[in-house]
């Protein structure tokens, strides 16, 4: 039996002006997903806790099975774990991103760009390297992550800051967001010291000289302590794969004990190579039982504020990804699947929300369509329309692997 959750990160949205009040998934041209919808269960899934920040951290971690509400410490610790890094009891790990401010209307400085224009990799390990030649000392160190998703490790550090993620925070003055509470004095001198090196870095001299963004500071935010969580192996007795372009995802698949699968071309954003996840998502089930296949393409979309982006990324996750597995698993065997987002990223907001999003079961015993699904789509309002919720979300996993669908 093959198991297959696809992943499309920030799918759900809002209504959109733009797409004459449609959402993306709406608008989209999107057979596979429809067809799953018609002839799978369909419904609406809490992902985010009540209380929680309506990030992918916690939705993945709700998506994979884990109550976030037990098992959550932070988002750069799974990105800490996708890395491979070690990190003691007392260590405490943060994201850092490489953003762009700017002065805004009334000078104060805005959140311009909290991904530096999208800066590749080779850029940000330069800026990064030089931040850790001036500024790593005292149990403070820097790890090179992708494009502007990087982290920073205090050995022994103060875990209990106030920090915003800087996609929160689009177009709006930072005063108010920079570092507040126990460690904040010396995570915002890190920040002023880290954007004076990199205010006339060369990276930047020459990304202004192409008309790019300039990555203008390091941006502090997700921090937390090593999670210890059970494998699948241990609860569902399978072993599995995860395919993804994105570290925080990957290092979720890790402390669940999943392989870890490079995908050439895959580049976590909408210019992604979706038909090489497909094959080699594909291939990944001839050697293993469970696949966590992610595409963070709509999300980045959602963050832009283009709901046109977003609805092609679904269409190419659409054609190019599910309707390859969708022929290919016949020949694995017997076999299941999840379609779901970990959260709502609404064009309109540019951010996540935390609303309980769509998601759709297939199974290959699944081969008909009854006449009251025959008209129904993979779309919000369909889903809200079957008055299915599992308002545990972490539950939800528990019907992939055969289980009855937890609806309380």
């Amino acid at each position: 039996m093959k198991y297959v959750i696809i992943h499309g990160d920030g799918m759900a949205d809002w209504p959109c002006d733009e797409l004459g009040g449609r959402t993306p998934l709406a608008a989209a041209r999107k057979p596979n997903m429809d067809l799953i919808a018609t002839r799978g269960e369909l419904g609406l899934v809490a992902t985010i806790p009540a209380g929680m920040p309506a990030g992918s951290d916690v939705g993945t971690m709700t998506m994979l099975g884990y109550d976030p509400a037990r098992y959550h410490t932070g988002r750069a610790p799974i990105e800490a774990a996708s890395m491979g890094l070690e990190l003691g009891p007392d260590d405490v790990v943060f994201r850092m991103n490489l953003v762009s401010l700017a002065p805004g209307a009334d000078g104060a400085e805005v959140m311009n760009d909290f991904t530096a224009g999208h800066i590749t990799s080779a850029e940000g390990a330069r800026i990064v390297d030089d931040l850790r030649g001036a500024l790593a000392r005292d149990g403070i160190e820097f790890f090179n992550g992708v494009s502007y998703r990087h982290l920073m490790v205090w050995r022994g550090g103060v875990a209990g800051t106030t920090l915003t993620p800087p996609h929160d925070i689009t177009g709006k003055p930072v005063a108010a967001h920079l570092p507040a509470g126990p460690g904040a004095d010396r995570l915002g001198a890190l920040m002023r010291d880290g954007a004076a090196i990199m205010r006339e870095h060369p990276v930047n001299r020459a990304r202004r000289a192409a008309g790019q963004t300039a990555a203008t500071s390091p941006w502090f935010w997700g921090q937390g302590k090593r999670p210890a969580v059970p494998t699948l192996r241990e609860r569902f007795g399978v072993e599995g794969s995860v395919i993804s372009a994105v570290d925080l995802v990957n290092g979720l698949g890790r402390l669940a004990g999943l392989e870890v699968i490079t995908v050439p071309g895959a580049t976590g954003f909408l210019d992604t190579d979706y038909a090489a996840k497909a094959r080699y998502g594909l291939a990944a089930l001839t050697r293993r039982d469970f696949l966590l296949l992610h595409i963070e393409a709509p999300d980045e979309a959602g963050h832009m504020g283009r709901a046109d982006l977003k609805t092609e990324a679904i269409e190419r996750i659409d054609e190019l990804i599910l309707g390859p597995m969708l022929s290919g698993l016949p020949s694995l065997g017997e076999w299941a699947m999840i379609l779901m987002p970990d959260h709502a990223t609404p064009s309109i907001l540019k951010t996540h929300s935390n609303e309980p999003v769509p998601f759709a079961i297939l199974r290959s015993s699944n081969s008909g369509t009854s006449a009251d699904r025959a008209v129904r789509r993979y779309t919000e309002a369909d889903a809200a329309g079957t008055g299915v919720v599992v308002r545990s979300g972490y539950r939800l996993i528990d019907a992939l692997f055969g289980n009855a669908l937890a609806t309380d």
